[in-house]
């Protein structure tokens, strides 16, 4: 244990991943400073999420002040055909929210000074039970665990398991999300509160309320969120995730870096494919996001005094509406296995603590893939 009067934890990543590990280990009584590779602050990336339990357990635990809404309820799921007609309705409440206001939730609960920007990870070691962390300004951290919270493309886990990276499915997801008040009467009155759905023969879109961008869940105040899932090769993708300005990426595109070219192309198949409502969303969304749907799983989630969390373990599909909540439950487990003053040795319950969300990050990987496959017509 280093030095201080209470456990170190040096969180590497700073988006929902790393702000879940810090804000629970917060409350299981450690010290805790967060480490996020990019130097300006992170905004609205990833848009609607669906609201899982796990995600408020973790905010209760953590004390996170959320107000009396975290997110927009909706009742009926519907699915419409080309002609906007509802070919299929059945009633699963669920809330959804998005990524802006679940990060601003957590950093308002994070005392000031405890979140870094701008220093991105270069190496780490163990020595006599603790860990040091190297990062790229030179800064050397040392405490007695080292979560890496640092999502798909980990730099935690290249080191740990070099070799192990996510693996390409065959298809993206385009995303958008358009201010509720400049959606058409009609087309609001077609989707009204629920979780709507388009299947084609190789793509689904699917669309829901999400809180605006300052949170606001009142009516009027809030955004439609859509995903598109689309089939792409490999060599198109590289293509695509070539942005605007020439940069390469590996993942996706954020807002406003798509060509364009690509943007153009999305809205004609818009045009050709999908059902007035949805296919007016889509054209009203001013910039147009991207990202490639990955497949990734690791044999293992702890090494000594590091651990890997979130997406930096596990990549489940979009479809399981999971990898917030999977996140969430991989982090409060973990501040609970390590919360100070429990019982029993830290060795045993760190043990538990990666059989268990091994099975969980497994169990929801296996889910999505499935899913997926059969989505887009790959297990065909």
């Amino acid at each position: 244990m280093t030095r201080s009067s209470s456990p170190r934890a040096i969180v590497v990543g700073g988006s929902l991943g790393g702000l879940l590990a810090a804000t629970t280990l917060r409350a299981a009584g450690w010290s805790v400073d967060v480490f996020e590779r990019s130097p300006s602050a992170l905004d609205s990336r990833g848009g609607g999420i669906v609201l899982q339990p796990d995600v408020l357990d973790a905010f209760r635990f953590a004390g996170v002040a959320h107000g009396s809404a975290l997110g927009v309820r909706s009742g009926d799921r519907i699915y419409l055909d080309a002609a906007d007609r509802v070919v299929h309705r059945s009633f699963m409440p669920q809330t959804q929210t998005s990524w802006n206001m679940l990060y601003g939730a957590m950093r308002s609960a994070l005392p000031s000074g405890t979140v870094h920007a701008g220093e991105r990870l270069v190496s780490f070691r163990e020595a006599v039970g603790t860990v040091t962390a190297l990062f790229e300004s030179g800064r050397l951290e040392t405490g007695d665990l080292l979560v890496g919270a640092d999502g798909a493309r980990s730099a935690v886990r290249g080191q740990l398991l070099p070799g192990h990276a996510p693996r390409y499915a065959g298809y993206v997801a385009w995303r958008g999300l358009v201010p509720e008040k400049e959606v058409a009467t009609s087309v609001a009155n077609r989707l009204g509160q629920a979780f709507v759905f388009q299947q084609g023969p190789d793509h689904l879109l699917l669309e829901y309320l999400v809180p605006g961008e300052d949170g606001a869940t009142a009516e009027g105040a809030r955004r439609r969120n859509w995903v598109w899932y689309r089939p792409l090769d490999r060599e198109s993708l590289a293509r695509l995730l070539t942005a605007r300005d020439g940069s390469v990426h590996a993942l996706a595109l954020p807002p406003g870096l798509a060509k364009d070219g690509d943007v153009a192309a999305l809205r004609r198949d818009a045009l050709a494919l999908l059902s007035p409502s949805l296919r007016a969303l889509v054209l009203a969304t001013e910039a147009p996001f991207v990202q490639a749907i990955v497949d990734l799983s690791v044999p293992r989630m702890r090494f000594g005094a590091t651990v890997l969390i979130g997406d930096a373990a596990f990549v489940p599909r979009p479809h399981t509406a999971g990898s917030t909540a999977k996140a969430a439950a991989n982090a409060l487990s973990l501040a609970q296995a390590l919360r100070v003053g429990a019982q029993g040795p830290a060795e045993d319950r760190l043990a538990r603590w990666e059989a268990q969300q091994l099975a969980l990050g497994r169990s929801m990987s296996a889910a999505g893939i499935g899913m997926g496959n059969r989505i887009m017509g790959l297990d065909r």
